[in-house]
């Protein structure tokens, strides 16, 4: 059975349909203004309200505080939100949430077991979507324990063998699926969800 995946760093209407109709569960839109993939509360919302029932929208944060969290869940009407960055708000104050928190391998075992955990590769600037790949053995460890979503230079020419050796929950897309930061390319979209359904069903 095909694992579930998240297209992040949405920009537009037209990359949130394919991502949608390609089978995402889920779109990201990067609420930070110095990534190449940001887009603001606002504009988040114009392209969610496009998104069919069955698609989640997923504000996406850094060093968000709890009032940020709840006003980005609000405005895009969702109930996810993925955090990044070395501060976050606790448990209890976004229990109303479904929360996903980015961490590196070494950082993993911090992330309260409350939240999904999204393992990506290191990058105190970018804060996601590097291009590079993680160690996935390492990350099968971790995903055998709680529920993992994996990202990380994730393309329709690895993501096959990623599914295979880390075994995650889901897979989280940004820069392997892009014409340009922010700009999807949608055939890429389309072969990797294509390659996702090919390596869920040989896990």
């Amino acid at each position: 059975m095909s694992i579930p995946f998240k297209i992040c760093g949405v920009t537009c209407e037209e990359d949130a349909l394919c991502a949608a109709h390609a089978g995402a569960w889920a779109v990201g839109f990067v609420l930070f203004a110095p990534s190449p993939r940001a887009v603001t509360l606002e504009r988040a919302a114009e392209i969610a309200a496009v998104l069919p029932p069955f698609v989640a929208a997923v504000a996406v944060l850094v060093d968000a505080s709890t009032s940020e969290a709840l006003e980005a869940a609000t405005a895009l009407r969702t109930s996810i939100v993925q955090l990044h960055g070395e501060r976050a708000p606790s448990v209890e104050s976004l229990a109303a949430l479904r929360v996903i928190r980015a961490a590196t391998l070494d950082s993993a075992a911090a992330v309260p077991s409350q939240w999904t955990l999204l393992l990506d590769a290191s990058d105190a600037k970018a804060h996601g979507g590097t291009g590079r790949t993680i160690d996935w053995v390492a990350a099968k460890a971790i995903a055998a324990t709680r529920r993992t979503i994996l990202a990380g230079g994730l393309r329709r020419e690895n993501v096959g063998e990623a599914i295979a050796t880390a075994r995650p929950a889901g897979i989280d897309l940004a820069s392997g699926v892009e014409a340009s930061p922010g700009i999807k390319d949608h055939d890429a979209i389309r072969a990797v969800a294509a390659a996702i359904r090919a390596g869920g069903e040989r896990r």
